[in-house]
């Protein structure tokens, strides 16, 4: 399996390559954020362990910036912060999990081939991802952070339009169109109640929001 460690300190860096290399992986190292992005689309790795503070372009940056162009690689995020808030950071803003330095390379390696099969499972599934809210179609199930949000089925087709749309704004007369089969809104104001729904289900719990209105024009998903 591909990993691709994102860490400038170089030391660092080697150690994790050839442990992972000894575990039968195959490490690949990139020591600046800026090349982060580019070497997840050439290289195609399954793994990424990302460093969080790094030069030009920081480990939340690219995160959100993977998540929000949907590359599919798991991310394993290391950090020197270590409370609850910087956590939350981490994982909200796409990672898979979260890892404080100092750290024993046992557990990191535990963490990875945890990783590795959710990754495994992930194939075998259809899955839509958006930062850190996955959307199961088989199961038809929706996680946030990995932890389950109870959606009812009006709702899941809403995120799931939106989720097939990111950084697209759709319109009220469009989403009609598709989670309701109508060209007209009976209601009035039936799409704006379906989105706060969504809203405050997806949210509760966390920082950050997702779904963005563009007002007078519509809704979409953006993790900016």
């Amino acid at each position: 399996m591909q990993v691709l460690i994102i860490e400038d300190e170089q030391r660092v860096a080697d150690f994790l390559a050839r442990g992972l290399k000894a575990e039968g992986y195959f490490p690949s190292v990139v020591n600046d954020g800026a090349e982060a992005l580019h070497a997840i689309r050439t290289q195609q790795p399954q793994l990424v362990i990302l460093d969080r503070m790094l030069p030009n372009l920081d480990g939340l940056s690219i995160c959100q910036l993977i998540r929000a162009q949907q590359l599919p690689v798991r991310i394993l995020m290391l950090s020197a912060l270590g409370d609850t808030a910087e956590r939350v950071r981490g994982l909200t803003s796409g990672a898979d999990d979260y890892l404080v330095k100092p750290f024993a390379f046992e557990e990191l390696l535990a963490r990875l081939n945890n990783l590795a099969n959710r990754q495994n499972d992930q194939t075998q599934r259809n899955c839509l991802r958006f930062a850190d809210i996955e959307l199961d179609l088989d199961l038809r199930q929706v996680r946030r952070a990995g932890e389950l949000v109870s959606l009812t089925a009006r709702e899941l087709n809403l995120l799931e339009l939106l989720m097939r749309n990111p950084q697209k704004v759709l319109s009220r007369e469009r989403i009609l169109a598709n989670v309701w089969s109508m060209n007209e809104d009976p209601l009035t104001n039936v799409v704006d109640v379906y989105v706060r729904r969504l809203r405050n289900k997806l949210d509760k719990g966390h920082a950050a929001g997702y779904v963005r209105t563009l007002r007078g024009t519509g809704y979409y998903l953006s993790s900016d």
